[in-house]
């Protein structure tokens, strides 16, 4: 199970960095929205993946007898799951005021903003 987890958090790596790596702001949040979901699923598959009982004790146990899934990783998603969502929220509303000021979500185009008469940064090598 671990294998075809690792092939589906490089998958998702590889997809998240392409939508990254475009000029349209959209397919840009896309992207990190993508890449924050691999960082998620590698947590959990190198956090054991394990089928066995839940991490929990009754009052008389002192400590866990036998194999039970790891909590922490599972929290650590829980945690990055709703700060992605917040972070992925504050930038679409960003990117909509955005669309609607400048009226494109293409990257080159809206190099507008910068002042004319300097020397601008190189668009690509």
């Amino acid at each position: 199970m671990e294998a075809v987890l690792s092939i589906l958090v490089g998958l998702f790596f590889t997809a998240g960095i392409y939508l990254m790596l475009s000029k349209a702001i959209v397919r840009i949040l896309l992207g990190v929205v993508v890449f924050g979901n691999a960082v998620n699923l590698l947590i959990f598959t190198a956090g054991r993946i394990m089928r066995e009982v839940p991490p929990v004790m009754s009052l008389d146990m002192t400590q866990l007898t036998g194999d039970t899934a790891n909590p922490l990783p599972q929290a650590l998603i829980l945690t990055a799951i709703v700060i992605s969502f917040s972070f992925f929220s504050f930038l679409l509303v960003l990117t909509f005021r955005t669309y609607q000021e400048v009226g494109t979500d293409d990257t080159v185009k809206l190099r507008v903003a910068e002042p004319e008469g300097k020397i601008l940064p190189p668009m690509g090598y």
